[in-house]
């Protein structure tokens, strides 16, 4: 039988813990979360039908191990003391009691970390094992976490994986007395050991591994859910669905401060802004009076921030205490990103400005390089923007995005988006979810419906999506976002009709021209090869290469054919488009978008652009999903 909780109504445990004030929670459906002492956590989400245990062998402190399941939606952090063992054994029974009821029975996971320093070196030693009672172990779930085990081994943890199945009356750690009595399996609850070895730290114990017990702490969290997925699924009357919505649902203080301290870091400064030139039309007329012959000197706006005082405050934001592994990865992606975005901007205007931006926005591969030749040479050099109906300028196009603004305020008023009319931004852009429009800027109105689905339709909708959501990182853009960014504001531009053969001979032109910057090409060699070679206009060979060449040498223009690139192999897949407007990612963060929205961590995005509901729209969509090359998209 399961120890019984006390029988006094707030009677208290020597763990200072309330059993029945936890029971009652549990019931309810409430959060609970306690500090027991003289050491430990409570924590469960919600009542889910498994608690995973870690108990602190008397006289030891590794904190590195006790991380191990602080991943868990619901889990236990207990001393092992012997004298505290009794009310350990209550607590967990009242816990026990209640899943029981709930859900018909409950799986508990003790996980426990030899006690011998050091790694177990890549032998025949098993570096994990699962520790069952013979004849009472759910044997689905067994395998299911062997299996798991086998799969993290090697990347986890850069040894040859090994896990051993071991059966034993009392699965929990030898060192530690039993969590619960002999017959808990008869009463409902399955109790499966999980012995790992120290690979986090060398053999004498004295030096840590912290990226290698990240990995093992992130892959770990995985399989536990998976684990506890396949029993509730075979076990219980819940059908959860998918392993990700038993995840955690609630997050620590951490994750928060995180998020807003990464925000603030990247609120201090537009990245895009400060690396466009503020002369860029003074200098094509000084490059054209010079006969295309001397290179032009580009002039960027004061940066806003001292860099070393936002690198700073950037690496003290405390991601280890961020417990979610999905959301603490993530951080550290953004983290990463911010510090490059830094150090480029410090780097403006020197060679060192091209490689911090490789490493953002990445190379042209051989295939990227190709396709880009083939639709420039394809394309007809005389293609050009139809001048039928005319053009329009700054106040006339402003007028049309206010308008679609209005539209999208439709589904929602929380849009305080804005169209300004500035003379110091060469090309529409949108900075921190306004519509920057160029003061002497002229656009055919063939293009018009195309550039505001682009701008608006996809830019400010993602913008003002992701300030919906309670993760500010899906405002300001996660990881990586501009190659989907802008395959999705292209894709906008086919599926209203607009986008033209001039305007995919654009795009491939900044990718030959990015190719040629990586390569060593100077400013005059990529506009003349862009006059001479492909028949650009020369303000319009002009233009292409000042983006790539502005800052010191800018990668990202290689990321708008590419991003179309990989948004058509995902539509032909059966991608949908719904779940990328979500807010600003990237296609590698699908994963991690469906982990929270199965979790009800993430709201339906607020605004859908137009076409959405445009038939014509849907139509074209429709055929892309057969598969599709660029060059099919020509308008």
């Amino acid at each position: 039988m399961l120890d019984s909780p006390s029988r006094s109504k707030r009677a208290t445990t020597a763990l200072g813990i309330h059993l029945t004030e936890v029971a009652e929670r549990l019931r309810a459906g409430q959060q609970v979360r306690r500090t027991l002492q003289p050491w430990g956590r409570l924590h469960i989400d919600r009542a889910l039908p498994f608690l995973s245990v870690y108990r602190r062998p008397p006289g030891e402190t590794d904190l590195q191990s006790e991380r191990l399941i602080t991943t868990q939606a619901s889990y236990l952090l207990a001393p092992g003391d012997p004298a505290l063992a009794r009310d350990l054994a209550a607590l967990v029974s009242a816990i026990v009691r209640v899943l029981v009821e709930d859900f018909g029975t409950c799986l508990l996971i003790e996980v426990s970390v030899a006690r011998t320093a050091g790694a177990i070196a890549p032998t025949k030693a098993p570096i994990c094992r699962v520790v069952t009672r013979p004849g009472g172990e759910p044997a689905a779930t067994v395998a299911e976490l062997e299996a798991g085990l086998t799969r993290i081994g090697e990347p986890a943890w850069g040894l040859a994986s090994g896990v051993e199945i071991q059966r034993r009356r009392n699965p929990s750690p030898v060192h530690l007395r039993p969590l619960l009595g002999p017959h808990a399996d008869s009463a409902g609850c399955f109790l499966v050991g999980l012995e790992l070895s120290r690979v986090y730290a060398d053999p004498d114990g004295r030096r840590e591994f912290p990226v290698v017990h990240r990995g093992l702490r992130r892959d770990l969290a995985g399989v536990l859910k998976r684990t506890v997925f396949e029993f509730t699924t075979r076990r219980t009357t819940q059908r959860p669905s998918h392993y990700h919505a038993l995840g955690r649902g609630k997050f620590v203080k951490a994750v928060w401060e995180a998020d807003r301290g990464l925000a603030d870091i990247s609120n201090r400064f537009d990245f895009l802004l400060l690396s466009t030139p503020r002369n860029a039309e003074d200098t094509w007329n000084v490059f054209r009076r010079h006969g295309f012959t001397t290179p032009p000197h580009f002039s960027y706006p004061p940066l806003p921030f001292d860099p070393a005082l936002a690198k700073r405050d950037l690496y003290r934001i405390p991601l280890e205490r961020v417990e979610d592994p999905t959301l603490e990865d993530l951080f550290r992606e953004q983290q990463d990103e911010l510090d490059r975005k830094i150090t480029m901007l410090s780097d403006r205007d020197t060679p060192r400005f091209r490689y911090g931006s490789l490493q953002l926005f990445g190379t042209v591969d051989a295939d990227l390089f190709e396709q880009a030749r083939r639709l420039l040479d394809d394309i007809p050099s005389r293609s050009r923007e139809t001048g039928k109906g005319g053009t329009l300028d700054a106040h006339a196009f402003a007028a049309r995005a206010e308008a679609e603004l209005r539209y999208l305020r439709g589904s929602s008023d929380r849009l305080p988006a804005r169209v300004q009319i500035r003379d110091d931004v060469s090309s529409l852009m949108v900075s921190r979810g306004h519509l920057l429009v160029p003061a002497d800027i002229s656009i055919p109105a063939s293009r018009v419906e195309a550039l505001l689905q682009h701008e608006v339709g996809t830019h400010i909708v993602t913008y003002y999506n992701g300030a919906a959501q309670p993760f500010k990182q899906l405002r300001n853009g996660l990881p990586g976002y501009d190659e989907l960014q802008e395959g999705l504001a292209v894709l906008a531009e086919y599926l209203v009709g607009g986008l033209s053969r001039a305007r995919l001979r654009t795009l491939a032109a900044r990718v030959v021209a990015v190719k040629r910057m990586v390569d060593g090409a100077s400013f005059v060699e990529v506009f003349r090869e862009l006059d001479r070679d492909y028949d650009f206009a020369q303000h319009a060979a002009y233009t292409i290469t000042m983006r790539v060449f502005r800052g010191g040498g800018q990668a990202k223009d290689a990321v708008y054919l590419r991003g179309l690139v990989s948004l058509l192999k995902h539509i032909a897949q059966g991608g949908e488009l719904g779940s990328l407007l979500v807010g600003k990612i990237a296609l590698g963060h699908l994963d991690v978008i469906a982990d929270l929205q199965a979790r009800n961590v993430l709201v339906e995005p607020l605004f859908r652009p137009r076409y959405l509901m445009q038939p014509e729209a849907m139509a074209r969509l429709a055929t892309l999903r057969h598969g599709a090359e660029v060059a099919d998209l020509a308008t």
